[in-house]
């Protein structure tokens, strides 16, 4: 009876085992890859393995509160303003739909905020009193040559009346004077008087006409509109006078790609207010400008397509913040959309080389430095890969007193599948400067994400392989830089890909906030259309593992340059090194802003004194983070100051 029991018994586990071996055999690489992800995750949420390399959290916002984030600024209310624009969206900019949030990382709230125009691929700084200049963004979306239905390009008009400009509105029809074709105005075009010119002697020569631009169409659709040759075009409605000297020319006009096109727009952001207020509109429409501070704490704008989808051609602006009013500069210069100018301790301009995108694949492309008075351009030399620039980016290394710039990675001009691995290094306060090689990345990266970190080391994360991550080329890998030792050290990676439309931002708790991504496309194929990412991710970096870190309280909210200000820390005795850090605004792989400066400082009891450099090229005025570190690098949290 036992005995019969006992090998029945044996028959069910005999028969048992077979089942589960055949299940295992069925399902092998799922109950692997399970295994696998346990054992991840197992791994990445041990607290040495976080005190080693840090950690990464996801935060996805309510439904109604996502957006296509493209820009993200740092405001001194220690909150983030997201701004999207129509978030390169057709439907959205079709439907005027255009989105700015306010997010608060400590209290976890969203905040819908009213955005007065497409501010898609804007440019943005910080001002001196806080408030953030956000200048330029979109008039209209690109077409590609497959999708351009009606026949179409540049027109030039021309009055040659000395005694009034014209003013010809939206939908104004030019019919040509041998084609016989008739095409429409897709915008307002004011022509400005003709001017009058003289000899020596004051003798009467000649009338120069004034002149506009403006982008016209054909009133329909198909290739019987197109035109091969240059024409002058009659201006249907106008008689008399202003028929005879009011006139447009034009050459092609046809089915060809459109470019995307820029606005005038300017606003200031309020970050107490939280509201945008509208300032004078630009000189120039852009669409991926670059704003750079200047010395005496004008803004310089830079770049972008302008009002016809045409690189801006060298006409470069400075707002005063006095009167909120711009200005040409002196000289032109010309440079690729969101060029990367950082401003140097003397006054004068860097030029990385890293840049967005648009423009010619010759022009304006060299790294040098640039002195905007007399429009000096002195080129540097020794840059590895100098044809991969594009989708670079280019970092201040910490402490900004030392002048040494990080440019990472890069692609080919436009679409291109080039990318390049290395990284670049160069000491601007050496006597003959010259770019050196630095520690190479993984694999070749577009769009990588950098943020200097109050220890003095910056984060380098994300970017892709190929374009806009075609061919499912997303880089989950995330490196420190040691700027003591010019070395990269691998860490946790991160939980989402980043690529076109992504960018980082530390944040006044010592974490670092990523934003978007814009892939072109959703598998390894290239056959299903990417999807914009929404979520937040959040990298809490090694030393906020540590058992403990110092702090920071009291003081003054407001210390000049060359003063001082005194905080109380119980840790005072153990701070090692004390920084101010520009908070970021960052947008396509771009941000000029961001600078980590070391100041002197003394302790005394639980005590700190600090003092703020006296050049104010070193120290923009504006607000920062003010950080302390203890002997380990573990940082404080933030305390906010002011260099008015």
């Amino acid at each position: 009876m036992n005995d019969s029991a006992g090998r029945r018994r044996a028959r069910r586990l005999a028969i048992t085992a077979v089942v589960v071996l055949a299940l295992a055999g069925m399902n092998g690489p799922w109950l692997y890859r399970f295994g696998t992800e346990r054992y991840h995750q197992y791994k990445i949420n041990r607290p040495e393995y976080k005190a080693a390399n840090g950690h990464w959290d996801i935060i996805e916002f309510p439904k109604e509160y996502r957006q296509d984030t493209i820009h993200a600024v740092l405001l001194h209310t220690g909150k983030v303003l997201l701004v999207a624009g129509s978030g390169n969206n057709q439907d959205n900019f079709d439907a005027k739909i255009y989105d700015s949030r306010i997010w608060d990382p400590v209290k976890g709230t969203v905040k819908k905020v009213p955005t007065p125009a497409d501010l898609f691929c804007t440019g943005h700084t910080q001002l001196a009193d806080g408030n953030i200049l956000i200048a330029g963004g979109t008039k209209r979306y690109e077409k590609l040559k497959g999708d351009v239905k009606k026949a179409g390009g540049v027109m030039i008009l021309y009055n040659e009346n000395p005694d009034k400009p014209m003013t010809l509105p939206k939908g104004t029809r030019f019919t040509g004077k041998r084609n016989g074709r008739t095409f429409v105005s897709d915008d307002s075009a004011l022509i400005p008087r003709a001017t009058k010119v003289f000899d020596r002697t004051g003798r009467f020569l000649r009338n120069n006409p004034g002149y506009a631009r403006v982008v016209v169409e054909a009133p329909e659709q198909g290739t019987k509109y197109e035109t091969g040759t240059q024409d002058n075009y009659g201006i249907v409605g106008l008689t008399g006078v202003d028929a005879r000297n009011t006139y447009g020319i034009a050459n092609k006009l046809g089915m060809d790609k459109r470019d995307f096109e820029g606005i005038r727009n300017a606003y200031e952001f309020d970050p107490v207010a939280e509201k945008y207020i509208k300032v004078d509109p630009m000189n120039e429409a852009r669409w991926y400008p670059t704003l750079t501070t200047l010395s005496d704490g004008k803004v310089l704008s830079v770049s972008g397509l302008d009002d016809i989808g045409q690189l801006v051609p060298g006409k470069n602006e400075v707002f005063d913040p006095r009167t909120k009013t711009w200005t040409y500069t002196r000289y032109k210069r010309q440079f690729p959309t969101y060029p990367a100018l950082f401003l140097l301790q003397n006054g004068k301009l860097f030029y990385s080389g890293s840049n967005a995108g648009y423009g010619p694949d010759d022009v304006g492309r060299d790294p040098g430095i640039w002195d905007v008075d007399t429009n000096r351009f002195t080129r540097l030399s020794g840059l590895s890969d100098p044809n991969m620039l594009e989708t670079s980016g280019t970092v201040l290394l910490p402490p900004a007193q030392d002048e040494r710039y990080l440019v990472v990675g890069g692609g080919g001009v436009g679409e291109s599948a080039l990318s390049t691995n290395r990284t670049r290094l160069i000491d601007l306060k050496d006597p003959d400067p010259r770019f050196t090689d630095g520690p190479s990345l993984a694999k070749g990266t577009r769009y990588p994400q950098i943020s200097v970190l109050p220890d003095d080391s910056v984060l380098v994360s994300g970017g892709s392989e190929d374009y806009r991550g075609r061919g499912d080329s997303d880089i989950k890998e995330a490196r420190i830089y040691d700027t003591a030792t010019d070395s990269f050290r691998r860490v946790a990676d991160p939980l989402v890909g980043r690529n076109y439309h992504s960018g980082s931002v530390l944040l006044p708790d010592g974490r670092v906030m990523f934003f978007g991504s814009n892939p072109l496309f959703a598998d390894k194929a290239n056959t299903r259309p990417g999807v914009f990412e929404q979520r937040i991710e959040i990298y809490t970096p090694p030393y906020l593992y540590r058992d403990s870190r110092p702090t920071l309280s009291g003081g003054p909210q407001t210390i000049a340059r060359g003063a001082s200000g005194t905080f109380t820390s119980p840790h005072a005795s153990a701070v090692k090194k004390a920084r101010l850090i520009r908070p970021s605004a960052t947008t396509h792989v771009t941000d000029v802003d961001q600078r980590s400066i070391a100041l002197d400082f003394r302790t005394s009891g639980n005590r700190i004194t600090v003092t703020v450099p006296e050049n104010r090229n070193l120290v923009p005025s504006g607000w920062y983070m003010l950080f302390v570190d203890d002997g380990r690098g573990t940082p404080s949290k933030a305390q906010w100051v002011k260099v008015p």
